[in-house]
């Protein structure tokens, strides 16, 4: 039977394993050895938003595990013509072996899991963004030892980053404050899922508005850009919303003295973050995108071997 990643909670039961394997996949290219598990394996990447990181990190994934990957926008595809998500799935199941899909609508990552007859990975959507916090995931654990019983503060649009955060975070133990206003929390299907899952996993999840109590005590302080893709029109009214959880010095007093600082990049730097923290000794910003490949590679072999 076929595995899809449309939700981090697909990898619930293979998430410390996922972890195992990207930092196996790590290892083995530092030491610059061979290794080709998807030999001759297609993967069909569909684009209907720009990217940099996602983008990169499963075409040089796919070629570095010997494979081959396809870019392929909307304007490439039948897709942007009227033709039907599931028709589109159904043609490239007969060519490809995966597809990965960074869309606007979660129901067309739904759709498209659904009809095809390979594993889709959900790439981005307006709704979750699972291989980023997979990867996330991976570098915390990577430079703290360990996730179970650290408290990750998230500060500001409660987005499908946000949303991919409290799933994860849950899964593995973790404790999570978001702090955002009331008009941007993250979504409420989501964050009771997350509560629910955090009950069993002893894994505090919580949703405030002030930033201060959000960043007490944590071990890692997250942000990411206020205005997402599709959101330009609210620009204006979303910074001054959230000009209040922006990511600085003062707020990074608060956490911990050893605290760790992410953002999923790109960043709007003075926004969200300012350039003291991003390109501070608490930031491991970079360190977490280069991650993106190792975890990438990981859920291709993962879901393609």
């Amino acid at each position: 039977m076929k595995k899809d990643l449309v939700s981090i909670l697909d990898v619930r039961a293979d998430l410390s394993q996922l972890l195992d394997l990207a930092s196996n996949l790590k290892n083995i290219q530092t030491a610059n050895e061979p290794y080709e598990p998807l030999k001759d394996k297609s993967l069909a990447m569909i684009f209907e938003k720009p990217s940099t990181r996602t983008r990169v990190s499963f075409e040089v994934g796919m070629t570095q595990l010997g494979g081959h990957s396809l870019f392929l926008s909307t304007a490439d595809l039948q897709l942007g013509r009227g033709e039907t998500v599931s028709d589109t799935a159904r043609a490239l199941s007969r060519y490809v072996d995966g597809i990965m899909y960074r869309g606007f609508e979660h129901g067309r990552t739904v759709e498209l899991a659904k009809t095809a007859s390979i594993p889709v990975i959900n790439g981005l959507d307006d709704l979750e963004h699972p291989c980023q916090v997979v990867s996330d995931l991976f570098t915390i654990r990577e430079k703290k030892g360990e996730l179970e019983g650290l408290k990750l503060a998230y500060l500001g649009d409660g987005n499908n980053v946000c949303n991919s955060l409290l799933l994860g975070c849950a899964m593995s133990s973790m404790n999570i404050s978001v702090a955002c206003p009331d008009k941007y929390r993250p979504d409420d299907r989501i964050s009771k899922i997350a509560k629910d899952i955090g009950k069993g996993s002893k894994a505090s999840v919580e949703i405030i508005n002030s930033p201060e109590e959000a960043v007490s005590d944590a071990d890692v302080l997250y942000t990411d850009v206020w205005v997402s893709m599709g959101d330009e029109a609210e620009r204006k009214s979303r910074l001054k919303a959230l000009a209040r959880y922006q990511l600085n010095g003062d707020i990074l007093g608060k956490a911990k003295e050893d605290c760790l600082v992410m953002h999923c990049l790109p960043a709007h730097r003075g926004e969200e973050i300012t350039n003291e923290v991003m390109d501070g000794e608490s930031s491991i910003v970079f360190d977490q995108a280069e991650n993106r490949l190792h975890v990438q590679k990981a859920i291709l072999v993962h879901l393609l071997e």
